[in-house]
């Protein structure tokens, strides 16, 4: 069975208590839109979604808030709102055991109210891991600042899923030309690895599991030109930047791109790709099922495939497969 790494629920009274603080808190990509526009997810849904990862073949969910995550200006404000959050993804698991489990959403750019919620999601709730935008405020979470998150979760040895926030990596050279999320969000998983490897973070903080979305986004087609030209800029690296991508796991949501597929399977190797489908952006493409099973239809080894779909996101996690 799948375990799927990288799947969404957006609970209504969740956004409802993002768009009542409004501000920063908002999506950079939702601002263009009406709060009605919004999804907000029923409880009554959940039978439609289930039948959903039956006919996939998915036995677990890990849930997360994608591009919409706790984060507020205000301490108060960030706080209700992450727990608000992991609470209801904490039902939901429990309601339905086995089916859905997720990873903490931290109330940042709190760092010390993170690290309570974070005690609070792993060791309380039974979360599998930590949830962490690419940025936060425009500022990348690879930043020093951040630094006390990553400490425990070294110690802790767990599992790091990053998401684009939707910013556009703050380029006019992107956003002016409405490209936010097309390819904005690709750019944000790159430069989260580069951030990664320019900070030295895999050397220092060893022990996490790091989960970046998307296939890596456009890392998989620059391993040699970074090998070959960024120690230039970056003198101090402990290794080639491409020894240090392959450090990192990576989802399979390509959109059914087999030219990404294939480039990511090449670039990092069957062990660092992760069942994930980003559930539910690629409902309106294709079906839930063939979010995982364009695999199927690839140019991959189907020892290959059956690793990838159905044992590399329960090793990551720690689960039974």
């Amino acid at each position: 069975m799948i375990v799927d790494i990288h799947a969404h629920y957006f609970g209504k009274e969740y956004i409802d208590r993002l768009m009542s603080i409004g501000g920063r808190s908002v999506p950079e990509a939702a601002r263009a839109l009406t709060a009605g526009q919004l999804r907000r997810d029923d409880p009554a849904g959940i039978a439609a979604r289930l039948q959903q990862m039956d006919e996939a073949e998915v036995q677990m969910q890990v849930l997360s808030p994608a591009a919409s995550p706790p984060y507020a200006e205000k301490e108060s404000d960030a706080v209700a709102a992450a727990r608000l959050i992991n609470d209801t993804y904490a039902e939901l698991a429990q309601k339905y055991p086995g089916r859905f489990n997720a990873v903490v959403s931290l109330p940042l750019p709190h760092i010390d109210a993170s690290l309570r919620e974070m005690e609070r999601g792993l060791d309380q709730l039974g979360m599998l891991g930590v949830s962490m935008t690419c940025s936060c405020f425009d500022r990348s979470t690879a930043e020093a600042a951040f630094e006390p998150l990553y400490q425990e979760m070294n110690r802790r040895r767990t599992v790091l899923n990053y998401h684009p926030i939707q910013n556009g990596i703050c380029s006019p050279m992107i956003n002016d030309y409405r490209f936010t999320v097309s390819v904005g969000a690709s750019l944000e998983d790159a430069a989260i690895v580069l951030h990664l490897i320019a900070r030295r973070v895999p050397e220092r903080f060893p022990h996490i599991k790091y989960v970046v979305p998307h296939l890596g986004g456009i890392i998989p087609m620059l391993l040699e030109r970074l090998d070959n030209q960024a120690p230039r800029q970056h003198p101090n690296l402990p290794e080639r930047p491409s020894v240090t991508a392959r450090r990192f796991f990576y989802d399979i949501v390509g959109h059914g791109s087999q030219a990404a597929l294939l480039c990511a399977w090449k670039a990092f190797g069957a062990d660092h790709l992760v069942a994930g489908s980003d559930y539910p952006v690629l409902l309106a493409f294709e079906t839930y099922r063939q979010n995982f099973f364009y695999l199927s239809e690839s140019m991959l080894p189907g020892a290959d495939v059956d690793r990838i779909l159905h044992h590399n996101s329960q090793i990551v996690l720690g689960l039974p497969h």
